[in-house]
């Protein structure tokens, strides 16, 4: 019950913004610029509009995409 309400307070709160920035992308994937650059960045897949000199990036589609390309990813026989 605590967990359900938990993940119903963060979808408020992520409802609230309609784009991240590259800050916000970065929090919110853990990963630093360069990561994301060699990682994702380029994939036709991901959606980004760069205004002036700032890169945008929708908040649902961007969450989609993360998703998606991180299930993608293949897991480290290490582990």
């Amino acid at each position: 019950m605590c967990r359900e309400r938990i993940n119903d307070l963060i979808r408020e709160v992520d409802m609230e913004k309609v784009f991240w920035d590259t800050n916000e992308l970065k929090k919110r994937t853990c990963m630093s610029w360069n990561t994301i650059q060699t990682t994702f960045f380029f994939d036709s897949r991901f959606v980004k509009r760069k205004v002036g000199s700032k890169w945008y990036f929708p908040v649902k589609e961007t969450r989609e995409f993360l998703e998606l390309w991180l299930m993608e990813q293949p897991i480290d026989p290490q582990r």
